[in-house]
């Protein structure tokens, strides 16, 4: 398929979620990862920021699963839009993706989503931090930076459980070849066989931080991976001294802190006996709950399917409309404030204050 390109003066279209992403390659990364390419079949444009996701959803035997993942190509070249996927143990959607999704086949997609991009902390300087596909925000934050022309300065650290486990390297290695600003640095557990490695071997810790990154305290730290990981880089980013408000982090699954999180002085706190009652227009259900339950735990218990992917307000996957009524939403950045204006909620996050309706 040739997706044709806007012409001089012609006006251009961008993608949205009413139209369906077809598959045009696929290109094996690393063990178990793969990188999936998309483009509109109407030969629309992508547009987005650096760093941000995608939810996807896979027609998995037994119905859908809705999966959220960042987009690992960068805006500056938005004719397809890419997403690098590892398969976990028990994975069932990117297990799916790896062993089914090919070339020709299309799928149905929401966002762009997300407020990780280096676009809202603008800085003089760069510390990416990441582990295993962590490092997908990170391709594309650097790939945006990269083709401005402008001469960029990052340090990139990756950590991987050995050297054939870093996605990217080699794509990474020939930007960094290319201009003197990217400074890369990948830290490893162990050695493939046969293969000496000569660079940082072990566990992220301070001293290499201090290493490979002696100005750190002069910039702007952007850390994606696992949550033990990311805890292990903000305690020792901590015990360095460093301003943790220039700390930020991406995750697709509720920290400690996040879970343990108390309210605010003058937050509306449900409460688990009241009683409450959800309207859902479009079924024609009204089903009671108690103001302790969200909007998608009352839709499942009357029966109704309300798409959703991550459950803790991230991906924006079972965003809908609220016709009436006052929700108490804590969300983790999957709606934006404009469409909580327009009136829409996280269903996941939502917790009903009496009787609601909404459009589901």
């Amino acid at each position: 398929m040739t997706v044709p390109l806007p012409l001089p003066g012609a006006a251009v279209r961008y993608w949205d979620a009413t139209e369906m992403l077809e598959c045009v390659s696929v290109i094996p990364e690393a063990p178990d990862v793969a990188t999936f390419c998309f483009v509109a079949p109407s030969g629309a444009l992508f547009a987005y920021l650096p760093g941000q996701f995608v939810t996807l959803e896979l027609p998995v035997p037994g119905g859908p699963l809705y999966r959220t993942y960042t987009i690992s190509s960068s805006p500056s070249r938005p004719l397809s839009i890419t997403v690098t996927v590892k398969a976990q143990k028990g994975s069932i959607g990117t297990r799916w993706m790896l062993d089914t999704l090919r070339p020709g086949m299309r799928i149905r997609a929401t966002g762009p989503l997300g407020s990780f991009t280096s676009h809202h902390h603008p800085a003089e300087k760069y510390l990416f931090i990441s582990a295993g596909s962590g490092i997908t925000p990170m391709m594309s934050m650097t790939t945006y930076m990269y083709d401005l022309g402008r001469i960029p300065d990052v340090v990139f650290i990756n950590c991987a459980r050995r050297p054939s486990d870093i996605v990217f390297r080699e794509r990474l290695e020939h930007i960094a070849s290319r201009v003197d600003g990217i400074k890369l640095r990948w830290v490893v557990e162990d050695s493939d066989r046969y293969q000496p490695w000569t660079g940082y071997q072990g566990f992220l810790n301070q001293l290499m931080l201090g290493l490979m990154a002696p100005d750190y305290l002069e910039r702007e730290v952007f850390c994606c991976g696992p949550e033990p990981f990311m805890q292990a880089v903000r305690d020792a980013l901590t015990g360095l001294g460093y301003d943790m408000a220039r700390y930020h982090q991406e995750s697709f699954h509720p920290s400690l802190a996040e879970e343990q999180a108390e309210p605010t002085a003058d937050d509306v706190v449900p409460d688990d006996a009241a009683k409450a009652e959800v309207e859902f227009s479009l079924s024609g259900v009204t089903q009671s709950c108690t103001e302790g339950d969200t909007i998608l735990a009352t839709a499942r218990a009357a029966g109704l399917n309300i798409p959703s992917g991550c459950t803790f307000g991230v991906c924006g996957t079972c965003r809908i409309r609220k016709l009436s009524g006052q929700v108490h939403m804590v969300h983790n950045g999957g709606i934006t404030d404009e469409d909580i204006e327009d009136g829409y909620i996280l269903a996941c996050c939502s917790q009903p204050m009496g009787r609601v309706e909404v459009e589901a």
